[in-house]
């Protein structure tokens, strides 16, 4: 149990209730990947990946779910790539180097990472040392 002085994080309904739209969005968007409904899936990406980069924009001023939540945005964006390659036709389109257009999303994938690995090998470390030096 966290002692009575610890901060708490909330989250106003309004927000917590876009989040799970967000997930609702989303589990339609991949579903209607899987069932190979172009249209639909597509279409799905605009609210799915806007709400997305709103739940970035609004938590920025806290870093830790900024990170996360960038990640997520940018997840989505290279999901979202990878799905039209597929239904383009082009996934696995060489691109030249052995690789195909559907590599291509793991350049978002990787941004993704590389915003965790500042959170968590960079920022997290330091703010702990600094609460740590602090007390």
């Amino acid at each position: 149990m966290p002692p009575p002085d610890a901060p708490v994080y909330a989250i106003p309904m309004r927000y917590r209730m876009m989040e799970n739209l967000h997930i609702v969005f989303w589990l339609f968007k991949d579903l209607a990947w899987c069932m190979g409904w172009k249209v639909f899936a597509v279409i799905m990406v605009i609210p799915t990946l806007a709400i997305a980069i709103m739940v970035a924009y609004r938590t920025r001023h806290i870093v830790s779910e900024l990170c996360h939540n960038l990640a997520v945005a940018v997840w989505i964006a290279a999901n979202s790539y990878w799905m039209s390659t597929e239904f383009l036709g082009i996934d696995s389109k060489e691109i030249g180097g052995g690789y195909t257009y559907k590599h291509l999303a793991v350049i978002p994938f990787a941004m993704g990472i590389l915003v965790l690995a500042y959170y968590y090998l960079w920022y997290k470390p330091r703010q702990k040392a600094a609460t740590t030096a602090s007390e």
